[in-house]
């Protein structure tokens, strides 16, 4: 079976991911793993699809050509990838939430703590709430700590993140019986 990433970009409208999903199934992609979100008004979908060995990004991506053009999708593309292995990942152990004023740079101070600390995110959702005169940047994300870390030491780190990007910084143990 040869893997592909599907990236899939329009500005929201009904019919997209049924469009997208019909394409991948005259395709014969199986889709294996999805995202869809509504993001600053666009649609936005990625998906890893697997198909038989032979069938190529060129037919698949023949379908979704069809599918941008019909639907005015800014962008329609599916790129063959690795298979990333089937050893299973650990399941994530903790929730990081953040709330405060926006800015640019609290993301990405965000996501240097946890990578020092070899923490993987493994989801992570972002949004701007509020005014325009008074945004409040939201972030919400699940971690997997190494088992080594203690999860008070990532505290301590982004205790500080928290006050050097004047944000509000929760870590959590995820209570894995919600997911």
């Amino acid at each position: 079976m040869s893997k592909f990433a599907v990236a899939v970009v329009g500005r929201d409208r009904p019919g997209i991911a049924a469009s997208v999903a019909r394409a991948l199934f005259e395709s014969k992609a199986n889709i294996e793993d999805s995202r869809m979100s509504i993001l600053g008004g666009h649609f936005a979908m990625m998906l890893v699809v697997s198909m038989a060995d032979g069938e190529g990004a060129d037919a698949l991506n023949a379908e979704l050509e069809i599918v941008r053009a019909e639907m005015g999708l800014e962008h329609a593309l599916a790129q063959q990838i690795a298979d990333a292995g089937s050893d299973a990942r650990p399941a994530p152990t903790h929730v990081l939430t953040v709330y405060g004023a926006d800015h640019p740079g609290i993301l990405a101070a965000l996501c240097d703590a946890p990578a020092a600390r070899e923490v993987n995110i493994d989801d992570l959702a972002t949004r701007v709430v509020g005014s325009e005169q008074e945004p409040v940047y939201t972030l919400i994300c699940e971690l997997t700590l190494p088992g080594s870390l203690e999860p008070a030491a990532l505290k301590a780190d982004l205790g500080g993140v928290a006050v050097d990007q004047g944000v509000e910084v929760s870590l959590r143990e995820l209570d894995q019986d919600i997911l």
